[in-house]
């Protein structure tokens, strides 16, 4: 199978905290944009924190996020996987992003926090082993995908709220 490959992080100059997902799913592959799904409640919970509302455009949602000092990434380059589903990525497969250069290059951000446990489990396991930081804190809040549908959106809003809280508490 052909692997497939995720986009560039979003990197504010003045990055404080770090989300990161695992790999982009089919939908976002497509676009070219995170979480483009429009089942996933990434950008309706990044509109209730920060105003950056889905029905904003895509480049406008970014900037947002930019001027908060909020970077989006995933964890993953490169993997095999078949359809969008974290499950199903062949682990023999992964290509993990180069951590320690968008570390260097964001001297600011003391908080990772994880969109979803594959993004956790990936990191600690691929990323993690190979980086000397120890002044990141983690946090790993429930997942936005739409596959994780168990838990309302009002739920998940409020487990996101942490991010806030160590951006301005």
């Amino acid at each position: 199978m052909t692997p497939i490959y995720s986009f560039p992080p979003i990197e504010p100059e003045n990055a404080r905290i770090l989300i990161l997902g695992s790999m982009p799913g089919v939908a976002s592959l497509e676009a070219q944009q995170y979480y483009a799904h429009p089942r996933n409640a990434f950008w309706p919970i990044m509109g209730e924190l920060f105003g950056a509302h889905p029905e904003l455009p895509y480049h406008n949602r970014v900037e947002i996020l930019k001027a908060e000092g909020i970077a989006v990434w995933d964890v993953l380059e490169s993997c095999v996987r078949v359809g969008s589903l974290d499950a199903d990525i062949d682990e023999g497969s992964l290509k993990v992003n180069d951590f320690e250069s968008f570390f260097r290059r964001h001297p600011d951000i003391r908080h990772v926090v994880f969109n979803g446990a594959k993004a956790e489990q990936s990191f600690r396991r691929y990323a993690l082993p190979e980086l000397r930081l120890d002044y990141l804190s983690y946090t790993r809040l429930p997942s936005t995908s739409p596959a994780h549908a168990a838990m309302k959106l009002e739920n998940k809003c409020k487990a996101w709220q942490t991010i806030y809280h160590v951006l301005y508490l």
